[in-house]
């Protein structure tokens, strides 16, 4: 079933009605009649992000009920991300998924840390990725990333147009189109490749649900991971997502873009670092 996120986007980032709250033993849990235990593998996998430079202030609006607080390169521009992946082999099936995320700092950061302080920070990798929405288009994983980490995933339609053998120039590029509830979300095209080889990353996620703050810890290991400045083009349609990104002045000249031929993955277990009252 699919639930498509109110007018006001809730400040726990889930979209669909709320459900239990994650579960942060460790495991196993029991997710729609089937024990996962942790890690969580992914095994085979493909993606693609485009980064961009936005206000500092649009970007902290939307972080804001995290107690999290926005950071990128520049003095007054945040960093945020549409992220893409194919799932092809995983512990929670196979499935297609857009993330939009912001680069943050540290939930435990000094918070009257200097602009000097924070700029050598993000220079050198203190720093995490506040998951904000996570569509995908598969009922399993929907369930199992809410109820196991604390993540805003609900389940829409994600079509997936890659480049076939020997694509190059114009055709050497992957379209994503989202589309919520019979409404187009956004579609994002990609350029394949690149010329600047990336190592693999990855930074720890967080996740807002029913007020709590979770800090989710994984590791990957990837091949063909390159990149260019630019390299991508952003259509927004009508729902709320597309209005938050209009937020933070997009459609605009992306700042960076990068696939992941192939991708594997281990997730471990939600930390919960904060709760409201």
């Amino acid at each position: 079933m699919t639930a498509r996120p109110s007018e006001s986007l809730p400040e726990t980032g889930g979209p669909a009605a709320p459900g239990p709250v994650a579960n942060t033993s460790g495991g196993p849990y029991e997710v729609l009649g089937r024990t996962i235990g942790l890690p969580v593998e992914v095994r085979k996998s493909a993606q693609w992000g485009v980064q961009y430079l936005v206000p500092t202030a649009a970007a902290q609006r939307l972080v804001d009920p995290t107690g999290l607080q926005v950071t990128g390169p520049l003095p007054g521009r945040a960093l945020m991300a549409l992220a893409v992946c194919r799932y092809d082999d995983t512990d929670l099936d196979s499935y297609h998924e857009v993330a939009v995320s912001f680069v943050v700092r540290p939930h435990d950061a000094p918070r009257n840390a200097t602009t000097v302080q924070r700029l050598r920070e993000f220079a050198t990798g203190q720093i995490g990725a506040y998951i904000h929405r996570l569509p995908v288009d598969q009922e399993f994983t929907c369930a199992a990333g809410r109820d196991v980490w604390g993540y805003p995933k609900w389940v829409t339609t994600i079509d997936i147009d890659e480049p076939g053998p020997g694509a190059s120039g114009a055709g050497n590029a992957t379209s994503v189109r989202l589309v919520d509830d019979g409404a187009h979300v956004l579609t994002l095209t990609m350029a394949s490749g690149g010329p600047i080889k990336l190592p693999a990353q990855a930074p720890p996620s967080y996740s807002l649900r029913d007020g709590v703050l979770r800090r989710t810890e994984w590791t990957t290991s990837a091949h063909g991971v390159t990149g260019r400045f630019g390299g991508s083009t952003l259509v927004l349609g009508d729902h709320p997502v597309a209005d938050e990104l209009r937020s933070l002045g997009l459609p605009k000249r992306a700042l960076f873009t990068s696939s992941t031929a192939w991708m594997r993955a281990n997730f471990g277990a939600g930390e919960v670092v904060s709760a409201g009252a």
